[in-house]
């Protein structure tokens, strides 16, 4: 069967869009080689890999991010599940939920988190404070990317044949619902990390040296340098995007006890 042509006007469209996302790229790619006058090699590179802070900034924000992807996933995977198995006359609600990360601004949800919320020094004192409003900021895409993974599951039905073979809450949980969820679990952790990689002002509000806050740091200091740090922030982006179009490929039916 022959593929259908492309009309020449989406073709110059696909190509203006192209450009439009490449040379920005490029443009950056090649002003990070630069040293000075018709000069260019990897000193920017080199200098990046041999300073700690830089090393200490991206482990914090990976480490962040996990800690993020755990702890949405602990209380968004039952929350879910619930609602579609129990009560699915909620679901406008938590669809309402979701989205407020949307219509509220960043500054004005940390300024209120800063008010409201007290703890023990070594959570509150701590980067592990970033976790609260980083769970807010990623809770439309992990709601949604759960939500999507377990409308294409038949739950009621996988749940009375494993509570009929004598498995538990529990058991059904880690045993059934979470490998057939893989995908959407998959797609909202690399979601996750995308947006906490790339997250800025609440680092930078509450004095926490993340990744985004040391490439603003840097670029007040070293322009090539920061022009390869935004290379590699986006090449994370990147990847964790590619993640996410792959985990969702290939997603087979629902299984039971993982077996086909």
């Amino acid at each position: 069967m022959s593929a259908r042509r492309m009309h020449p006007t989406g073709v110059i469209v696909l190509l203006l869009a192209g450009l439009y996302f490449a040379v920005p790229l490029v443009a950056t790619g090649v002003f990070s080689l630069w040293e000075g006058g018709s000069r260019y090699g990897f000193n920017a590179y080199v200098s990046l890999v041999h300073k700690s802070e830089m090393w200490d900034s991206l482990w914090l924000s990976l480490r962040l991010a996990l800690e993020t992807i755990a702890l949405s996933l602990v209380v968004l995977v039952p929350a879910v599940f619930w609602m579609h198995l129990r009560a699915p006359r909620m679901k406008p609600l938590f669809d309402f939920i979701s989205v407020l990360p949307f219509v509220v601004p960043p500054i004005v949800l940390v300024a209120g988190l800063t008010a409201l919320f007290h703890g023990p020094d070594w959570f509150v004192g701590t980067a592990n404070y970033l976790v609260v409003p980083y769970v807010i900021l990623a809770l439309p895409y992990t709601y949604r990317a759960l939500d999507v993974g377990m409308r294409a599951l038949d739950l009621r039905t996988l749940t009375e044949a494993s509570h009929s073979l004598g498995a538990g809450w529990g058991a059904f949980l880690l045993r059934v619902l979470v490998p057939n969820l893989a995908s959407a679990l998959a797609g909202a952790a690399l979601l996750t990390i995308a947006i906490v990689m790339g997250e800025f002002t609440f680092a930078n509000v509450l004095l926490f040296n993340t990744f985004a806050v040391y490439i603003n740091y840097i670029g007040q200091t070293s322009a090539t340098e920061a022009a390869a740090l935004t290379l590699l922030s986006f090449l994370i982006t990147w990847l964790a995007m590619l993640g996410v179009l792959l985990s969702g490929r290939g997603k087979g039916q629902a299984q039971l006890g993982g077996a086909h």
